[in-house]
Order: C-alpha cells, then structure tokens, then sequence
C-alpha cells in the first residue's frame, strides 16, 4: 500500500500584536499573572479583513512554494478550524477558489477544534494511502481572537490568530505513521464555542487535570505504534494551548533528546493552527534534521485528541 509524506510547510500570521501589557489595559490583569498561569507573552490578531479564509490561503501559498509545486497539483484540500462563521462555501473551497486551483479538488472543513491539525493529516494520509488523492494541502487556521470574551480574563490571554499548512504527497516509504486518536465525549463541556454571536470559554482546571494525567500516556502510545522510542523523537510538537501544560507533558513522554515546541510564547493559543505553525517555524529555523521523526500531538476541544509520528520534511 502507499504511503504518504509531509513534503513542505508553510505558516501565517497577522501583523498586529497584542503584549500583555495590552491586556492589563483591558481587563484585570498584567503581565507576571499571565506568564506564570500560562507563559504566553504575545500573541497576533487578526483585523476584520483578515477572516480565517485568508489566513489559511498565506499558509498555503508558502507551504507550495516550499514543495514547488502548482495549486493544480493539488486534488484534496482539508481546512481544520473551528472559527469559521459562515457555513457555506467551507473554508476549504474558499481557499481552493483564492488559490486559483484550475482542476477539481475534493475540499473538506474538519472541526475538531484544537486537534483538528493531526485529525486533518490523518484523514490526507489515509485518502492517499486509499488511492482516493494524490496530493493534498492540509490546513489548520483558526481566528480565536473573534470568538474570546475580552473581559474574561481567564481565557482572552490566551487565544491568538494564524494558520500552518503542509503538503502530504503519495509515497512508497510512509513519512506518516499510524494515528491515534479519540475523545471523551462526556466532559465535551470543558471546552466550549457557543452561542450566537459564538463565545469561546472552558473550564481550566478540568482540562489541566485531563492534559497532565491522561496525555502522556496517550503520546507514548503513538510512539509505539510508529515504532518509535520517545527517546528516538527529534522533536514534539504538541497543541500549544498552555506552557505548564506543554512542558509537563514533553517531560512525561520521554523525550529527553527531543526540541520541544514552545511557540505558545510568542503566539498564544491559535486552536488548529498551533501545531502545524509551530512545526514550520521549528523547520523554517533548521531546529529539526530532514527525515528525523517528529512527534505531533492535538488535544483540546471536546476533550478530543490526535497523534502521529511523522519524518521532518
């Protein structure tokens, strides 16, 4: 059977960036508080000309370029988000139309909030392996500053802007291991966007106690089935949704030779978009050697996650 590869990345972010600083002027906070609670510093937001369509077509472009490659080379076009407002045409489409794609791609939302990126490189991976695409664009963009409550000051430090995107591409030797994925469907209620107009909100201590003492056990299982020691991975890229959860949960896998992924620092929590932006930049710096295996790792919404072990493009 083929397989499939990770051949090339690409991230976007918004220009304008909010500092802690910024938000102390808005609601009761300042910038030890956020930093001890969940290590962010910055992060970017986007304008109203920048919906999440427009985000995840930059991504895109640049995750072409890298492959070398032409939108009509392209036959599948997965968007994971869960921010996008309107219904139809899907995100996927949207960036299809504004990319100029000349053929006929199948083009699919997923919404499976924060780990929606490995649930989208899951989904491409088995389209190829399946005979049913050839190469696929597989995006994670999210808009999360559109739906935070900005005087919750327990949820608005989070929450950033932006989109990474990957080329996966047909191959006989599988740059993309097994998926492991699955959900808690009963605590679904820890992390929430409703409403109308949506309003994104979570009960912290809930999913802190979940991430810390489920996940890791959870991440090594990927490991193992790619056939990988954690102490093999040359880097972990997990959802970057908070610095005390991400540091625990790289030190609990048992990636003691890993580079682990600390973008949250600088871009806050962006949902869908954390773990393929936070990839690219780690490749775009030369932090990861080509064909060394990356462990990525999404967890979040709907107390819903999903892992693979992939070769650094």
């Amino acid at each position: 059977m083929t397989g499939s590869r990770v051949v090339a990345l690409g991230h976007y972010q918004p220009a304008k960036v909010i500092t802690n600083e910024d938000l102390a002027a808005m609601v009761d906070t300042n910038d030890e508080w956020i930093r001890s609670r969940v290590g962010i510093k910055t992060r970017h937001m986007a304008g109203p000309d920048e919906p999440v369509d427009e985000l995840a077509f930059h991504a895109a472009g640049k995750a072409l370029a890298g492959a070398g490659l032409t939108p009509d080379d392209i036959d599948l076009v997965l968007v994971a988000t869960s921010t996008a407002i309107d219904r139809s045409p899907n995100m996927a489409a949207r960036v299809a139309a504004k990319l100029g794609m000349g053929g006929s791609p199948a083009v699919m939302d997923l919404n499976v909030v924060c780990s929606g990126f490995t649930h989208a490189l899951a989904t491409a991976d088995h389209a190829i392996r399946a005979g049913s695409a050839a190469r696929a664009l597989v995006i994670g963009a999210d808009k999360m500053t559109e739906i935070t409550d900005w005087t919750d000051r327990t949820t608005c430090v989070l929450t950033g802007d932006g989109a990474g995107a990957a080329v996966v591409e047909a191959c006989e030797d599988p740059g993309i291991g097994p998926v492991l994925w699955g959900s808690v469907p009963e605590m679904g209620h820890a992390v929430r966007i409703e409403g109308s107009p949506p309003v994104f909100a979570q009960e912290g201590q809930s999913v802190y106690r979940w991430t810390t003492s489920q996940l890791p056990a959870l991440a090594r299982k990927v490991c193992e089935k790619a056939g990988i020691a954690p102490e093999e991975l040359a880097a972990v890229v997990l959802h970057q949704a908070n610095l005390r959860i991400i540091e625990p949960l790289a030190a609990k896998i048992g990636a003691v030779n890993a580079v682990v992924a600390r973008d949250v620092v600088d871009s806050g929590n962006t949902s869908a978009a954390s773990i393929p932006m936070a990839l690219s930049k780690l490749v775009q710096r030369g932090e990861i050697p080509t064909g060394a295996p990356v462990l990525l790792f999404g967890f979040g919404g709907n107390l819903s996650y999903a892992g693979q072990v992939i070769r650094c493009p």
